[in-house]
């Protein structure tokens, strides 16, 4: 399995860096992941939903500790890469302003 398309969109918070969204093999989108800035640097939190009673339980997440680091890697790559301003450059990575319909 890879991670085929990496869609970024800034957020402007302390904490909260970015949302992201995923495509794998081409053809599962995985939405609302986020890239979190934390203690000990950058990590990405899957998609969750608030319960009931307070706590947060993810919609979707890796089952294994080797599949959530190659979905980590890839999505804190493109992050980088479009803090550093290469993101029109991006292999396979739509703008997040034409995705959003805005252009």
């Amino acid at each position: 399995m890879d991670v085929t398309v990496v869609c970024v969109y800034p957020v402007d918070d302390e904490k909260l860096k970015a949302f992201v969204t995923i495509t794998l093999d081409d053809c599962f989108m995985v939405r609302n992941l986020k890239a979190i800035k934390g203690m000990s640097g950058l990590f990405v939190a899957m998609p969750s939903r608030k319960m009931r009673d307070g706590s947060f339980k993810d919609m979707a997440h890796p089952l294994n500790n080797k599949t959530r680091k190659m979905i980590e890697n890839r999505v804190l790559d493109e992050y980088s890469r479009f803090m550093q301003g290469g993101y029109e450059n991006a292999e396979r990575t739509a703008s997040p302003r034409r995705v959003l319909g805005l252009v």
